[in-house]
Order: C-alpha cells, then structure tokens, then sequence
C-alpha cells in the first residue's frame, strides 16, 4: 500500500506522538508498505527523519505558529496534487492545520483515512474555548468523516465516545515498544556520572514538563520522602512544555534546590541510561491515554509507579508489574516510594512480569498485524 502519514511536527522531543509517527513509519516500511510522511519544519530534526532511510519525509515551512497551531500553507499545493497516489492516509493528533487540509483533498478525492488522536480529543486544561471552536468548524468533520480512529487504551476509547464518535469506528490498537531497543542496555552508573548524581537511590521522573504530568504532586511526595530517607535524588528528564519554570518555584518553595536535578531532554542511549540508574521510575499524570515510559523502564529493569487513571495504568493492574497510585495523593506517592525502595525482591518480580506481557503483546510485530488489518478494512469499504 502507498500510505501517507501526517503529522505537524517531527522531533523526538515532542514526545509520544512524533515517536508513534516515526516507530509506525519506519515498521510499515520494512514490512515493504511505500510511506511518505509530511510535516512542518517547526523544530525539524533532520537526523531523526534521515534514520528513516528508505522513507522519504518532507518538512513544509509553518509561516504562523498560534500557540501550536502550526499553519503550512504550502502543503496544500503538495496535498492537491499527489493525494490521489496514497490508498490511505494516516493522520497523527487532532487539532491541527495539517488535518483540516489533509481531510479536505482526501473528501475531494475519496481517499480513506484514519484518525489517531494521542489522547488530544478532551477539551481540558488549556485553550478550551479555542478547541471547542475548532471543533465546531473542523473537529467534528474530521471524527465524522474518518474511515477509523484509533484508541490505545480504554481511557481512550471513552474520550472519542464522548465526542459523538461510533464506537463501531474505533479501534483499540495499542502503542507498542521495539523490544530489540532493550537487548544491550548501558552499563549501569553511565547516567549518574554524566550527571554527578552522588546519591545512593535515584527516582526518575521522564517527559514532558507539562501541567498535566503530574510534577506538583510528585516533587511534593519526594519532600515528605526525604525528611527521613537523605540519600535519594529527584531526576526530573525531559523537554519544558510550559511547566519547567513553575516546578522550580515549587522545588525552591519546598527548600529542595540541592535534591533535584532538572537534566532537559535526554533521548536514545541516555535514555536507556537514566532508567537503569533508576531505582524507581515516577509516572504521575493525569488525562494520560496511554504512556510508553513506563514500560520502557520495565523493560530496563526498573519497577515504575503510575497513576491508576492513566492508560498504561490499566497494564500495571492488569499484569500486576508495577505500583498504582491516585493522582494528586501526595501521601500515597509517599508510602509507594517507600516501599518500592525498599522491597528489591518484589520489584524483580514485577518487572519480569511486565517484561512478558511486553514481549507477547505490545512488541512491534504483533501490532502492525492490526494495523495492517485496519487499513486494509478501510481501504476495502472506500
């Protein structure tokens, strides 16, 4: 199948999103699929699309950024002339000037496509009244219209319901790992000597910095963690969305400057680096539709601790390999911490218990079978 992927941005730092994008792209090749990814050049990251090798990605320039609304008028022209090519197309996130046009050539010119959110549909948090505008003009035709839209988790599957979606039209697919990514892991105490991180125990929190993350409550549980237990950091690793600037205030509130570490993005081997420093992995957010940190930390090793709400969290009680926590319950975040730090026997088990529910499920191989499927259902009832 010739298919077309469409996201507006195309860097590892924007996090799951561009990953699931790139991880999707680059599995759909080697299975001989011919795919071509449009994006924007906001923050383009040149290396990430090279590694693609036999995929060609073409970054439009953005002559407007609206608070992320990244507008590319140039991609019209390219959507007008070559959309007609592609069997299918798959368009990443939801509100976007790249699906508003993407979703007007492809009724044009009846091309299926599919629809995967990332957990963007609920109107929360931010720009509320913005997204219910976008909505009514764009948002709604763009479920409607959708041959399928893809939910990870139940968490999920709820949000699309709620925006009027047929559950009929959606397909639980869930992100997956390449568990070859996880056969030669760093030598362990890489990351703390990077960092001069001297503390025995480290807590790792990874991702965006972002209100919805869960930050807050996490820096405010490791206060009350460390009135007893001196010899353990707080990591906080990955890119500002908005939140960092705000969670030093808190951290400086809190008298806790000499205890956390703000490390910026970490991606790749440095990655892999700060999990299996790790005595234990944080994962506090909320709204969260699925998550791929965790079990990344799983499948190095580390015991992780989630929120019960978030879509990963249903794996962890599924698969009982990991700690559950309520977002918000400082307390509870405290007494997790505690224990998990302390029992190293039940952290392996859980990890190994993780660790094979990855391998059997959520492994490339397995997902893109339901991927294929899906496309090739959507194309068929064109």
């Amino acid at each position: 199948m010739r298919i077309l992927q469409v996201i507006q941005f195309f860097a590892p730092k924007h996090g799951g999103s561009a990953m699931v994008a790139y991880e999707l792209t680059k599995h759909l090749a080697k299975l001989g699929h011919d795919v071509i990814v449009i994006t924007t050049d906001f923050e383009f990251d040149e290396n990430f699309a090279k590694s693609l090798e036999t995929v060609k990605v073409i970054p439009f320039p953005y002559k407007l950024n609206l608070g992320g609304f990244l507008v590319s008028p140039s991609m019209n022209k390219y959507l007008k002339e070559n959309i007609d090519k592609f069997d299918i197309i798959h368009m990443h996130n939801f509100r976007t000037y790249q699906n508003i046009i993407t979703h007007k050539y492809a009724k044009k010119y009846n091309i299926p496509y599919v629809l995967q959110a990332h957990g963007s549909v609920p109107r929360i948090i931010e720009k509320k009244y913005l997204k219910k505008t976008y909505d009514a003009c764009y948002g709604t035709r763009l479920l409607r219209d959708a041959s399928s839209v893809i939910a990870v988790s139940n968490a999920e599957v709820d949000q699309y319901l709620q925006m009027n979606v047929s559950i009929e039209k959606v397909k639980i697919i869930p992100n997956s790992i390449d568990v070859d990514l996880f056969s030669n892991l760093p030598e362990k105490g890489n990351f703390k000597k990077k960092h001069n991180i001297n503390e025995k125990h480290m807590i790792l929190f990874l991702g965006r910095l972002h209100e919805i993350k869960g930050i807050d409550f996490l820096i405010k549980s490791y206060a009350e963690l460390i009135k007893e237990r001196t010899n353990v950091i707080l990591v906080l690793a990955g890119p500002d969305d908005g939140y960092l600037e705000r969670a030093k205030s808190l951290v400086e509130e809190l008298t806790l400057d000499e205890h956390v570490k703000f490390t910026g993005f970490v991606n790749g081997g440095e990655k892999l680096a700060a999990f299996v420093d790790a005595d234990v992995l944080v994962y506090p957010s909320i709204f969260e539709i699925f998550g791929l940190v965790p079990l990344e930390a799983i499948m190095c090793g580390t015991p992780v601790i989630v929120t019960n709400d978030c879509g990963c969290g249903e794996i962890i009680k599924e698969v009982e390999c990991g700690y559950l926590i309520h977002y918000g319950d400082v307390a509870g975040l405290d007494e997790a911490l505690r224990f998990a730090l302390e029992h190293p026997d039940i952290n392996r088990r859980k990890v190994e218990a993780g660790r094979e529910y990855v391998e059997e499920h959520l492994a490339w191989e397995s997902v893109m079978k339901q991927v294929e499927e899906m496309y090739e259902g959507c194309v068929r009832h064109v």
